[in-house]
């Protein structure tokens, strides 16, 4: 694993795969800006329909490459574009050593091999529905679409207009902290200016000032003792975070049988409000641990959650399928 701090990314989205959503391209921005630096970023299959990314790809400095679509091997085209020019960027800028592929499409997996062969980090992200196994297992690390924004869904109302981020309040600044230092995977703990570093490059507009504070170590200290999920400590003058321990968390909402049928369905709904239709079971699992922690099927009355997929199927309120690989997918009604 590459140190997170000094990760240099090229950054390769295939638009059709990812749903070119708004929301989504941001979240997937912030996932790799967690990891390191993106130096180069390129969309492939831009059409006017994707009008409405503008702001998000000029304001990231991508490149563009349209979708031109003409016979039947247009979809190919694409691809193709892709991989000759991550190749050329492999072999003609020794400053990145990070590659992510927004795309699941096993036709990749050649290219994946090439760049490892190179000493490169690959990080793949793609839909559960089109993400291939084979592509899945050639990647260094590879996550979910799905997974890649918040774990935890709150309803917000109406969405926010271009789903423009908010300038950050305490409360937002410390979820914001909690959340890159949960994607660390080789150490415990970050120094608090290698902390600041990644939170600049999610937040370009973050100042201590904005939150009363002269120095970073005195936001981080506030925060510290505002909401308690912060430790902090110093070591031979360095100054180090990580998470608390252990986090005192408000009583967490509970599954029973009368609600977890309302309540699968209002996560269902997120999901298909973000555009994803089919979903891998084992995502919608995850997010309903992570939002009722004391989640258990057999306290609901089922042995596995596959009984509990049935029951919804029967009152038609998902579908279950295989896909070409055999691979249980959830088709949201």
């Amino acid at each position: 694993m590459i140190p997170i701090s000094t990760s240099k990314f090229a950054l390769f989205v295939d638009l059709e795969n990812c749903g070119a959503k708004v929301s989504t391209l941001l979240n997937v921005l912030d996932k790799v800006k967690i990891r390191g630096d993106i130096l180069l970023g390129r969309v492939y299959g831009y059409t006017d329909r994707y009008s409405d990314l503008k702001e998000v790809l000029l304001s990231n400095t991508f490149t563009v490459v349209p979708s031109l679509r003409y016979g039947i091997s247009q979809k190919n085209n694409a691809d193709i574009l892709l991989v000759i020019d991550a190749l050329e960027v492999a072999y003609t800028n020794p400053l990145i050593d990070s590659f992510c592929i927004v795309s699941g499409d096993s036709d990749y997996t050649p290219l994946v091999g090439r760049l490892k062969s190179m000493g490169k980090f690959v990080l793949g992200i793609s839909r559960s529905e089109a993400a291939s196994n084979i592509f899945i297992n050639a990647c260094n690390e590879f996550q979910f679409l799905e997974n890649v924004g918040p774990r935890i869904r709150k309803d917000s109302g109406k969405k926010k207009a271009a789903a423009q981020k908010e300038p950050l309040d305490e409360a937002e600044l410390n979820k914001l902290l909690c959340s890159i230092l949960e994607e660390q995977t080789d150490k415990d703990e970050l120094y608090a200016s290698e902390l600041k570093g990644v939170l600049l490059r999610l937040r370009p507009d973050f100042n201590e000032k904005t939150f009363g504070c002269s120095t970073f170590l005195k936001v981080l200290d506030k925060l510290s003792k505002q909401f308690g999920s912060l430790r902090i400590r110093s070591d031979n003058f360095n100054v180090m975070v990580s998470l608390a321990a252990q986090v005192s968390r408000e009583t967490a909402p509970q599954l029973s049988r009368d609600n977890w049928k309302s309540a699968i369905q209002e996560q269902l709904t997120r999901y298909k409000d973000d555009g994803f239709d089919r979903i891998n079971p084992s995502i919608l699992k995850a997010d309903i641990q992570a939002n009722y922690p004391d989640f258990s099927e057999r306290a609901l009355g089922y042995k596995r959650f596959s009984d509990m997929l049935k029951a919804l199927e029967k009152d038609g309120l998902v579908a279950v399928e295989l896909d070409e690989q055999g691979t249980m997918l959830i088709q949201v009604k």
